[in-house]
């Protein structure tokens, strides 16, 4: 099978162009301010794989936004009986006041039990090409009905949601808004389509991003060296793009076997055995807060991640000094977070026909 590339002129193309809470503002990443530039220049040549964050993701197909869609999103994303057991809920796993992760080497799913891979972060999950780290599903609609209906994650039944929703008045009122000509609001499709909306907002713009917008001292000299060391060094072979990855397919262990291969990575989808080992490859957006590392979290720092991509990914020992230097430069990729996220908003009350927790 090919691996499957967006060209980086296409994504530049793209992407230069609660319950009733308060709006969502933005704030910005607590930082070190950047040094005053001491004449540390970045080649021009080097920039051309990347490009700054849109300021806003494209809507999905069939699903655009509106404020009310969001905000029931919102409330959705937060909400545990959305899960069969109602002991989970999109940010369990996906915290959004921990960057979009749990920071547990595998999160756990319906029953308690281990997921098989590593949670990566939800932040700016809309500008990627493809959900889950085998690209199981290409939309943020389809990987979100994944997740409610897959048996090991929130296991959730479709008629056991509906009646959930339909049982709660502040839901019926919230989908009411969000999908005025619906002669059904309270849907599988419109639960899906809010979260997915609610989902696109989630992006974090950086110093990077200012950087490339042509600020120069929104990264610190020692950054910019950082970054010159992670082009020199081969990691624009798979990271490029505003998300710095996630544009592409690539084989973990391309020059040197991966030790952990129980998981086959894309091939488990596609069953071709020439996907063997193929996964998406990580953003590195925001990869300084988005620890442990790689699908199976065999990377507990962001330094030996560092290390572990260049030995197996690209034949080579990086020291410490450069190691440093890049993990400098990564710490650029840091966005802001949403303000007002980090809390979960007011619940909308159940009643007495909202259905019981179910553990089995």
């Amino acid at each position: 099978m090919t691996t499957r590339l967006v060209p980086i002129a296409l994504f530049v193309s793209l992407f230069s162009a609660g319950c009733e809470n308060e709006p969502v503002k933005h704030t910005k990443h607590v930082a070190a301010a950047p040094a005053a530039p001491t004449g540390v220049v970045v080649d021009a040549a080097k920039l051309s794989l990347f490009a700054a964050l849109p300021d806003k993701a494209p809507p999905g197909s069939n699903n655009p936004p509106s404020d009310e869609k969001v905000s029931l999103g919102r409330a959705l994303y937060y909400d545990a009986r959305l899960s069969k057991s109602e002991a989970l809920s999109c940010n369990g796993c996906h915290d959004l006041a921990k960057s979009g992760v749990d920071g547990k080497d595998f999160s756990e799913g319906h029953g308690k039990k281990k997921l098989s891979r590593n949670t990566p972060t939800v932040f700016n999950a809309a500008l990627q090409q493809s959900q889950y780290w085998d690209g199981h599903f290409e939309t943020l609609e389809d990987a979100t009905r994944g997740m409610l209906l897959d048996p090991a994650i929130m296991a959730e039944p479709e008629a056991r949601l509906i009646a959930t929703l339909k049982s709660i008045p502040g839901y019926v009122d919230a989908f009411k808004k969000a999908y005025p000509d619906a002669p059904d609001p309270v849907t599988l499709d419109g639960t899906v389509k809010a979260l997915a909306a609610f989902t696109r907002t989630l992006l974090t713009p950086a110093p990077w991003d200012q950087f490339l917008k042509g600020t120069q001292t929104a990264l610190t000299d020692e950054q910019k060296k950082g970054f010159t060391e992670f082009v020199d060094v081969g990691c624009p072979t798979c990271h490029v793009g505003p998300l710095v990855g996630a544009t592409m397919f690539q084989k973990l262990g391309k020059e040197k076997p991966w030790p952990n291969q129980a998981d086959k990575g894309r091939s488990t989808v596609t069953k071709s055995p020439s996907d063997d080992m193929m996964f998406k490859v990580s953003s590195l957006r925001n990869i300084e807060l988005t620890a442990p590392y790689f699908h199976d979290a065999s990377g507990k720092s962001l330094e030996d991640a560092v290390k572990q991509m260049a030995s197996h990914q690209l034949a080579k020992d990086l020291s410490d000094d450069d190691v440093k230097s890049i993990v400098a430069w990564l710490k650029s990729l840091s966005g802001s977070v949403p303000e007002g996220l980090q809390t979960k908003p007011p619940e909308f009350p159940s009643t007495a026909k909202t259905p019981k927790p179910d553990l089995k």
